[in-house]
């Protein structure tokens, strides 16, 4: 079974397959039919269709993130008029760690996979609630919830939303600039240094952790950079964005991450290799 996926906005780009994340295919053939990666050679927009690749990919199943970018699923099925083949079109736009969850069961009866779908989901529940378990213990044992907040764009500075608060709450956290179970927003330094958070986390979506760094480096800080509190305890990392922006198994490994950037003596090693690093070393 091709599966072919789009990405729901330009900061996901590097995500094309971010629903696929959650399907599996007996195949395998999903990487052979996903449309292009968004590169600067690309013809075309990070919300657009490259039809040709869609009909040359001949999908069974075509899944896209409701409410974004490009086209939605009239627009495919507009395009799909006259091909010789007709796939399912299934639209997901989880917004909670639950919701990705059922995504990944949803994808997986679609793609008879059904049985290693409800496996996967029951594997994850298990991983979180054990880390839930270890930050209720640390938590009994006096350790306050740290004040966070995520920055999910830098250009322009995006403030986390969706499942990505929840992610902080369940590591023991408390994302005081995003807002969970809704969509990014757009914030700005004033907002940040009003909540002025213990720890910044840099998580630009559709980065990689590199690109994130380069991308820093060409961000003009506020003058009163340095006043901030987590600046001031040297609190400011930049995570791997593919952990928080996918709605994928790996928000569970990012919940592991957190919890080990946030108590890294109740957490040690939970983090996947390579998936954060200080911005001050």
């Amino acid at each position: 079974m091709a599966v072919v996926t789009r990405p729901s906005s330009e900061h996901e780009r590097a995500g094309a397959a971010g629903a696929a994340d959650v399907a599996t295919t007996r195949s395998g053939a999903a990487a052979r039919a996903r449309a292009r990666r968004v590169s600067p050679d690309d013809e075309f927009g990070p919300g657009e269709l490259d039809m040709a690749a869609l009909l040359a990919a001949r999908p069974d199943l075509v899944i896209v993130r409701d409410g974004g970018s490009g086209p939605g699923p009239r627009d495919l099925e507009a395009a799909l008029i006259g091909a010789d083949f007709s796939p399912a079109i299934v639209s997901l736009d989880p917004i909670s760690i639950e919701g990705i969850f059922h995504s990944i069961t949803t994808l997986g009866a679609m793609t008879e996979a059904e049985d290693d779908a409800i496996e996967l989901v029951e594997a994850l529940r298990e991983e979180i609630g054990e880390i839930e378990q270890g930050v209720v213990i640390r938590q009994d044992a006096g350790l306050r919830p740290r004040r966070v907040a995520i920055l999910e764009g830098l250009s322009p500075l995006t403030a986390s939303g969706r499942w990505m608060p929840e992610q902080v709450r369940r590591a023991g956290g408390w994302d005081v600039l995003g807002r969970e179970g809704e969509p990014a927003s757009a914030t700005s330094w004033a907002a940040i240094k009003e909540v002025d958070p213990e720890m910044l986390l840099l998580s630009p979506a559709g980065l990689s952790l590199f690109e994130a760094q380069a991308v820093w480096r060409k961000i003009e800080r506020p003058e009163f950079w340095s006043d901030l509190e987590a600046v001031r305890r040297g609190q400011v990392f930049f995570v791997e964005p593919v952990y928080f922006c996918r709605p994928g198994p790996r928000v569970v490994e990012g919940v592991a991450m957190l919890a080990e950037i946030i108590d890294p003596e109740g957490f040690i090693d939970t983090s996947p290799p390579n998936s954060w690093t200080p911005l001050f070393e």
